[in-house]
């Protein structure tokens, strides 16, 4: 009785020491703005890049006329070559499911964009949120952007958010480039992070790169941030002409 007893006292006291976790701060930051961005890859047939691109500018009007259409860009480097890449800003799921509604009834944009459909190989989509700690930045003239995507190791934010953001900031503080938006995947390759950054110009970007990899602020932290990085790409992205983001 008396080890029993014992027994019972030590599983109490281990219960009373051990820490309390706390649900709310699981995932970390909350992201409380319902607002969403999809983002649609499409992979084209090999020399259908202008005519597609021709034909959408003549008929994109019609297509933002019902939602709002971030950017749109064709792909210079990485990965798969004839690629364009869209992202699309919604209020809500429920903003997204009227959209898709009203442009499946929209006779004028569907028959403008049948043409396009057999230059189309692949499609790919997915939904995302911009971090907590981000909001789209507006770069200040024309250049080029980096898409680059990372494959996290699973736990979300709480885990890998932290680290991250420094990594982010080491590289905005330098100067030479600009973040226009990190997006984090809810719907898709889940612990994706999408991180889009403008650049002057190609040679601008490769230059500062070398700049940051000097640095000692940079170093560190990006060398952090890695041990919760499964795998990185790269893409080069060009804006077309009818994109907002130029």
């Amino acid at each position: 009785m008396l080890a029993l007893r014992s027994c019972l006292t030590r599983a109490l006291a281990a219960r009373t020491l051990a820490p309390q976790v706390c649900s709310s701060f699981a995932t970390g930051p909350r992201q409380h703005d319902g607002t969403l961005y999809e983002f649609r890859t499409y992979c084209l047939k090999p020399s259908k890049m202008n005519e597609f691109l021709e034909n959408i500018k003549k008929v994109i009007h019609l297509r933002t006329a019902h939602s709002e259409l971030v950017g749109f860009w064709r792909t210079e480097f990485g990965g798969r070559m004839n690629r364009v890449f869209h992202i699309w800003k919604y209020d809500n799921f429920t903003h997204r499911t009227k959209v898709r509604k009203a442009i499946a009834d929209d006779k004028e944009w569907q028959q403008a964009l049948t043409p396009n459909l057999a230059h189309i190989d692949i499609q790919e989509n997915e939904i995302a949120y911009l971090v907590p700690w981000c909001k789209i930045e507006k770069p200040p003239k024309e250049g080029v952007y980096e898409l680059v995507i990372f494959e996290m190791k699973p736990g979300g934010p709480a885990v890998w958010g932290d680290a991250f953001k420094r990594a982010i900031n080491a590289h905005v503080d330098l100067g030479y480039t600009k973040l226009v938006g990190v997006f984090h995947t809810e719907y898709g390759a889940l612990n994706r992070v999408h991180v889009l950054w403008w650049n002057e110009s190609a040679e601008s970007r490769a230059a500062g790169r070398h700049q940051s990899h000097e640095d000692p602020r940079v170093v560190a932290a990006v060398r952090e941030s890695v041990n919760h990085i499964v795998s990185q790409q790269n893409m080069l992205l060009i804006p077309t002409s009818f994109s907002p983001l130029k």
